[in-house]
């Protein structure tokens, strides 16, 4: 059945959105839904952002209703964004980011990381279940008369460009345990223009003009992401091709509230206040609230950031310390958004031996070194010297709401640029930092029934399998790994394709391990290619995949000689298929689907 609505969802690191846009109607808009949330113990409101925060309460607290749910012991959103500033072991944070970890399971029962006695952890798959659940409770409350529930509709959920074959995997699930199966995804940064588009309506072709390249600046609570899409000319008609995707860099406004604390933390420790864990999350929360002000164009020139004491005291109970201007000046904008030259490279530091269990998060700071890597790094797109050369730039994420920021992004890539003999990129006006990227879902959604145009662009990266090279042991070498590229950079969702023959055996009936790659440089790497040397530099090693797969009428540690057929599925998830060359039965194949499961797990079955 055809669904009224088209759905799309923003499922952010620190704010979710949701909007619908009608599936058919002429000239439909897109809007955004207000979703209720509670934003104390007992004030329910609705609002256009969830926080994605989580508040796991102690035994005996109060319980948290809701309209829909009046018996419910946790809480999602503004009251449990604002309990992580008071009691940080009680509230999981940041699990979209824990979705691409390469080293954690994300099925684990891992956050909060340093959770409160007697609170059971949950894992990042289950708290991204949980916002989705939420969302889709309050559609229905709303508007299960208008259309059907929220499951029932056509719904497109958006993840960051960066995020590879496994992430995909994982939010979908996430999604799936929320009901939602009528289900694409999408890249943020897309969504983001796609809502730009609709806002300019027929007015954008004004604007962009074939040659174009714009820079899509995506910078949010938890990461920074960079993509970029070339307008192109097709038919006579203008076309959008999505050309080049950064990497999943854990640095953005969370670190600017870290550091604006670290800053305000010294200042009480000067004063003979020092600040426990505890206090220095609850601190970091209030920084952010105190950059934003001070950020803010119409801004005041300090302001006060504010911690509980260590204290059974009922009066004077509270740590106050200033933060002005100039200090946001200097650790936000002159430390993050640097001025820098463009072949400056962000640092890298060597890891400790031992460390504790926590995300990647970025080296170096300096945000503008990330860009400078992206833009040599895709240099090759546009074939014009050591920098993709972007002529526009769209920004988005709530750390781009500051104008100074905007301004010192513009004013370094221009630098830059005009050091190459090109003109200095144009900033897209007229966007929504927040809610653009739901938005845009919506409106993808819609283009995809033959509304709109399209951003063309397939995967975001070429993906390979590791082949193991027959040789004689030798002390302290591991076998050679060659490199079968099974689905190439811009392989479309839906399309399968069957590899070249070539001489490979399958192991079955005893445990095996699956090792994948993935680049997002290699662009030349058609399926079937065999890679014996490449940069360590352009493929990076995904999560592999330890298995048995099935022997069934073979004996254990059998090689059964296969073939192999590739398919990128409608969400971007990977599978991989080898199929019997002389089978036992008439259809005798296994299947391995690009997925991050603990290892020892079955990620793989027999087909048919």
């Amino acid at each position: 059945m055809t669904s009224k609505w088209i759905i799309g969802i923003d499922l952010g690191t620190t704010h979710s959105v949701l909007s619908r846009i009608c599936r058919d109607a002429a000239g439909a808009r897109s809007e955004v839904i207000t979703l209720p949330q509670l934003v104390s113990a007992g004030e329910l409101a609705a609002r256009p952002q969830l926080p994605s925060f989580l508040y796991l309460p102690p035994v005996g607290e109060v319980p948290l209703p809701l309209p829909w749910d009046g018996a419910r012991d946790f809480a999602v959103g503004a009251y449990a964004q604002r309990r992580a500033a008071q009691v940080p072991g009680r509230v999981v944070a940041s699990a979209k980011s824990w979705l691409c970890h390469p080293s954690a399971d994300r099925r684990a029962g891992v956050l909060p990381l340093a959770a409160s006695e007697g609170v059971e952890r949950m894992s990042p798959v289950e708290a991204s279940w949980r916002y989705l659940e939420h969302m889709c409770e309050a559609y229905d409350q709303r508007y299960a008369d208008d259309g059907g529930a929220l499951c029932e509709q056509q719904v497109v959920l958006t993840v960051p460009a960066s995020f590879d074959a496994a992430a995909r995997a994982l939010t979908v699930e996430a999604a799936m345990a929320a009901g939602i199966d009528n289900l694409t995804l999408l890249e943020e940064p897309q969504a983001a223009l796609y809502a730009w588009l609709e806002r300019q309506g027929e007015g954008w072709r004004q604007l962009l003009s074939p040659g174009d390249c714009v820079l899509v600046i995506d910078i949010g609570g938890g990461t920074s992401d960079f993509s970029a899409i070339q307008v192109q000319e097709q038919d006579g008609e203008l076309a959008l091709l999505r050309v080049a995707v950064g990497d999943h860099i854990l640095l953005g406004g969370d670190n600017m509230d870290l550091a604006l604390a670290y800053a305000a933390a010294a200042a009480l420790e000067q004063q003979g206040h020092e600040l426990d864990g505890w206090q220095m999350q609850a601190l970091t929360h209030s920084a952010r609230r105190a950059k934003e002000a001070l950020l803010a164009p119409d801004g005041p020139q300090e302001s006060r950031v504010t911690v509980p004491k260590r204290s059974a005291a009922l009066v004077g109970n509270i740590l106050k310390q200033r933060l002005t201007r100039a200090q946001v000046q200097a650790l936000v904008v002159d430390g993050f958004f640097p001025h820098v030259a463009a072949s400056a490279r962000p640092a890298t530091r060597p890891r400790g031996g031992l460390t504790k269990l926590g995300l990647a998060y970025a080296h170096d700071a300096a945000i503008t070194k990330h860009l400078a890597a992206f833009l040599a790094r895709h240099a090759n797109v546009t074939g014009q010297g050591p920098l993709l050369r972007p002529t526009k730039v769209l920004f988005h994420g709530g750390v781009m709401h500051a104008p100074a920021l905007r301004e010192r992004l513009l004013d370094t890539l221009g630098g830059w640029l005009e050091g190459e003999g090109a003109p200095a990129p144009q900033a897209l006006a007229d966007t929504d930092f927040d809610l653009a990227v739901a938005r845009g879902a919506a409106v993808y959604g819609r283009t995809r029934t033959g509304h709109g145009i399209r951003i063309r662009g397939g995967s975001a990266r070429a993906y390979y399998v590791g082949i193991e090279s027959a040789m004689p042991a030798v002390p302290g070498l591991a076998p050679p790994i060659d490199l079968l590229c099974v689905a190439p950079f811009g392989m479309e969702e839906g399309a399968r394709v069957c590899l070249p023959e070539h001489q490979l055996a399958l192991v079955v009936g005893e445990p095996v391990q699956f090792r994948f790659f993935g680049s997002s440089v290699r662009r030349d790497d058609s399926a079937g290619a065999v890679l014996k040397r490449y940069r360590r530099s352009e493929v990076a090693e995904l999560s592999p995949i330890a298995i048995t797969l099935p022997a069934e009428g073979r004996q254990p540690g059998a090689l059964v000689p296969v073939s192999l057929e590739a398919a990128l599925t409608a969400v971007g998830t990977l599978q991989l298929e080898a199929i019997a060359v002389t089978p036992l039965s008439p259809d005798e194949r296994w299947r391995i689907e690009l997925s991050v499961r603990q290892r020892g797990s079955d990620e793989a079955h027999r087909a048919g």
